[in-house]
């Protein structure tokens, strides 16, 4: 078959579709990427994918940018000529389908997480509803990742439930993501955020805990590792975000193409999101055997059980979240031993892509049946 992953990065297919790519190549399918052209896109080549570009603005609620790009989806569609399409975030998901339905081509659909238009409740985010009630009449199957997710749309009645699933997120590689052979704990106990500087990934209670429990125990180190994104007002601005790194609140590691290797120096891995789909990181997190501290909200809940391999935390609460972060801190050897095995072993049971691979090509398979 040939099959055709729509997203809006090529970074994003190559950093969390690869173990599904790789899976599809090697059932000798055609995998086709499509998406905006970065430094990602011949790694995709590379590793076996037909590439075709397509402009895409993320961020952007043009209605005449949206109808060009309908038109764009619409004619690359027709060209590449895929037997199934699957699409990730909110612009393939929505312009996509109605592209892909024109077209004549099925589509599976995957919500990733429902970003800020959920989070923040204006007339843009019910411009939102409305364009996924007309889209999601369309697609053959639409994966969610986490179960609130899709009663959102449920009980908002955008989608029917006949054709939505939930998946345990992106999945994780096992095999690849695993723990070191001997569990160390740091000299210097070190907490560690993977997420882009943006106010909705909780980077404010982040370096608002990282203050208290500085305080309290100076040799804590609190990381952040991620990009700056300035576009938007969603991106915490380069001229806020850095003074915090220069009073020492946290340290801050950039960006990094080995997130494995930052996440194997850590004690513990900490998300304060305010939402998320299933976060990747987490998910290598729990495969490498680390403890974590994530909010308890819909996405971020699914990956701890509260008091065996880490603590949930309230959201938008730096208090608490720097009580927890100190509950970690305070926990002999052993108790922080117990965790890491317990996290591995949730990876293992609940978060293995092979869980994700199975159900796509299930899914795909009813799709050519039909």
């Amino acid at each position: 078959m040939r099959i055709a992953i729509v997203i809006n990065k090529s970074w994003n297919i190559y950093n969390f579709r690869m173990g599904l790519v790789k899976a599809f190549l090697k059932l000798g399918h055609e995998v086709i990427a499509i998406a905006p052209e970065d430094e990602y896109s011949p790694k995709l080549i590379a590793a076996g994918c037909q590439y075709v570009p397509v402009e895409m603005e993320n961020k952007g609620t043009n209605p005449l940018q949206d109808l060009l790009l309908t038109k764009q989806f619409y004619n690359v569609y027709r060209q590449v000529k895929p037997d199934v399409i699957l699409q990730y975030t909110i612009k393939p998901n929505i312009y996509g389908t109605i592209a892909a339905k024109l077209a004549g081509i099925p589509t599976i659909n995957n919500v990733s997480g429902l970003g800020t238009v959920f989070i923040v409740k204006n007339f843009v985010s019910k411009v939102a509803l409305a364009l996924y009630k007309f889209a999601f009449q369309f697609p053959a199957k639409v994966f969610f990742q986490n179960e609130d997710d899709r009663q959102l749309f449920l009980e908002n009645k955008l989608i029917k439930n006949k054709i939505t699933d939930v998946l345990p997120g992106s999945g994780i590689d096992t095999d690849k993501f695993k723990p070191a052979e001997v569990f160390i704990r740091n000299p210097d106990f070190t907490f560690l955020m993977i997420a882009r500087v943006l106010y909705e990934k909780g980077v404010v209670e982040y370096v608002e805990a990282a203050r208290i429990i500085r305080q309290k125990y100076p040799n804590v180190r609190v990381q952040l590792l991620g990009g700056i994104d300035e576009s938007g007002n969603v991106g915490i601005k380069r001229a806020v975000f850095e003074p915090w790194v220069q009073e020492g609140a946290i340290e801050y590691l950039g960006v990094s193409d080995d997130v494995a290797a930052h996440i194997a120096k850590a004690d513990c891995i900490v998300l304060p999101s305010y939402r998320e789909g299933t976060p990747k990181t987490l998910l290598e997190a729990a495969g490498m055997g680390k403890p974590i501290i994530t909010t308890n909200v819909p996405g971020c809940k699914e990956t701890v059980i509260d008091g065996y391999n880490g603590f949930l935390c309230e959201v938008r609460n730096a208090v608490d979240l720097a009580q927890k972060m100190i509950e970690m801190y305070e926990l002999s050897n052993a108790a922080l031993e117990r965790m890491s095995k317990a996290s591995r072993q949730l990876a293992v049971e609940k978060f293995d892509e092979r869980f994700v691979i199975s159900k796509y090509l299930s899914a795909i398979q009813s799709v050519k049946t039909k």
